[in-house]
């Protein structure tokens, strides 16, 4: 395939922050690749180099934070040529390509939610998408049903189930007066505690306790949209610890 225009959209969540979504190369050196790296988006995309060097097409562009937190998000590439507008949950991002090259030239098979071994170091090192896609369309093609109905020629379909397992997490919310108690463990000389959380507040007192026999207490907490952690020891000199990030 050989295009001057390209639309290209779908919808996914995961849990996982590193993987490709989809990905297409060509001959001539042409490649498109969508895929999360550190839970954000990036595009990178090539409509041609020449082998002297003096033309230059690789591009990359990166967009979205936190997106392996297993909400749905949308994204739309439109191409025209060099300028792309990159859609991420609304939010749209306009860019022009490096080089000197209108066309994207694919003459391999375009594939989705990971990409194909082909003895490069870039697609050894990629890891494949694992979580849920949805409303796959490219340039027309809804390529969603078309998988479904098995109506892709060819195609090579592995492991797909046509539902999404949703994850056993169960969550709690919390007003501004509700809180959580459980007891702790006075025979343990080690303090552990792990949590997920979203909120829109940028304060408020997410864990609190009392160690054992007055030796003191542990506070994490958000302020001005930071974690903090303080540690009062009792006992010591040097009797607090404050970790922010």
């Amino acid at each position: 395939m050989k295009t001057l225009k390209d639309v290209i959209s779908l919808k996914f969540k995961t849990s996982e922050s590193e993987g490709v979504i989809f990905h297409g190369e060509g001959q001539q050196g042409d490649y498109i690749t969508l895929e999360l790296k550190k839970a954000k988006l990036v595009l990178n995309l090539n409509l041609g180099s020449n082998q002297l060097g003096s033309i230059y097409g690789h591009t990359s562009v990166m967009t979205g934070s936190l997106l392996d937190d297993h909400h749905w998000h949308s994204i739309i590439i439109e191409r025209h040529g060099r300028n792309i507008n990159l859609t991420l949950d609304r939010h749209m991002q306009h860019f022009r390509t490096n080089g000197e090259f209108d066309y994207l030239d694919l003459d391999y098979e375009i594939t989705f939610g990971g990409m194909p071994f082909s003895g490069k170091p870039s697609s050894n090192s990629r890891k494949n998408f694992k979580g849920c896609m949805e409303s796959i369309n490219y340039n027309g093609n809804n390529i969603t049903d078309l998988a479904k109905r098995k109506k892709l020629e060819p195609s090579n379909v592995g492991n797909l189930s046509f539902s999404c397992v949703e994850p056993h997490t169960v969550p709690v919310f919390f007003n501004a007066t509700s809180y959580l108690e459980v007891p702790g463990r006075s025979s343990q000389d080690l303090f552990s505690v792990s949590f997920l959380f979203r909120t829109w507040n940028p304060n408020g007192l997410l864990v609190f306790s009392n160690f054992a026999d007055d030796l003191g207490n542990v506070e994490i907490d958000i302020n001005e949209g930071k974690v903090s952690v303080h540690i009062n020891v009792t006992q010591v000199k040097k009797n607090r610890i404050d970790i922010s990030s």
